[in-house]
């Protein structure tokens, strides 16, 4: 994925902020170090640099002045419909393996992770 993105002056983590506000839209920055299961610093920063490379706009919320919502900036429009297709990495990983095998491997994973979470307390933010 990074060698893929590399040309285009982003990495993984860039990449699914970028990923996050085309596909959902304005996104509050709360929400997506929740949605992305990240750090809050590490998202500030990466945030920081997106703004920086003028692909994301950071604005004020409506009620909260702290808050802040992330979106697209045109240019960020324009580097997103440009960017290269990444389904090969899904595709390699997963291609042939049996849809049922897939479903009990997330479940089992997703409930792992949850397990986890909670242990470092991260499940009840």
């Amino acid at each position: 994925m990074d060698k893929t993105l590399r040309p285009h002056d982003l990495g993984s983590t860039q990449w699914y902020v970028l990923w996050q506000l085309a596909t959902n839209g304005p996104t509050a920055q709360r929400d997506l170090v929740r949605i992305l299961d990240l750090e809050r610093a590490t998202l500030s920063g990466v945030v920081a640099t997106l703004v920086r490379k003028g692909l994301v706009d950071q604005s004020a919320s409506g009620k909260d002045q702290r808050q802040r919502t992330l979106q697209l900036t045109e240019a960020g429009k324009k580097l997103w419909s440009e960017l290269p297709d990444l389904h090969f990495i899904q595709d390699a990983a997963f291609s042939g393996i049996d849809p049922a095998d897939l479903a009990i491997a997330i479940r089992v994973l997703q409930t792992a992770t949850g397990r986890l979470q909670d242990l470092l307390g991260k499940g009840t933010e």
